[in-house]
């Protein structure tokens, strides 16, 4: 599932609607730096509550970027994430875009 408008040629039309949001950008940006992290790690990284990271994540997971993982260490239940395939070609394109509307046209 992509959430790319597509529409019109200048390049702002190809960024990824899902990714787009700042909390999901910083999301995808801290998971691509990584295999996988632990959802408070990620939280206190991002700087953002529970709540949020679980709302946006809930989206990321829905578009089939993000895998959850949920398991016991111990007693204690964790919450691990993890771009997917998919997700990391997303993170992928969407930086490429950026890069064509920052840099401009090549010479």
């Amino acid at each position: 599932m992509s959430g790319r408008s597509g529409t019109g040629s200048h390049p702002r039309h190809d960024l990824d609607d899902v990714i787009h949001a700042p909390v999901r950008l910083s999301i995808m940006a801290a998971l691509a730096a990584t295999d996988r992290a632990e959802f408070r790690f990620l939280r206190d990284t991002i700087e953002v509550s529970d709540s949020l990271l679980s709302k946006h994540v809930i989206t990321l997971e829905e578009a089939g970027y993000v895998r959850v993982e949920k398991a016991f260490v111990g007693k204690r239940p964790r919450t691990w994430l993890a771009l997917t395939d998919e997700g990391r070609r997303a993170f992928h394109d969407y930086v490429s875009v950026l890069r064509r509307l920052t840099e401009g046209p090549p010479p």
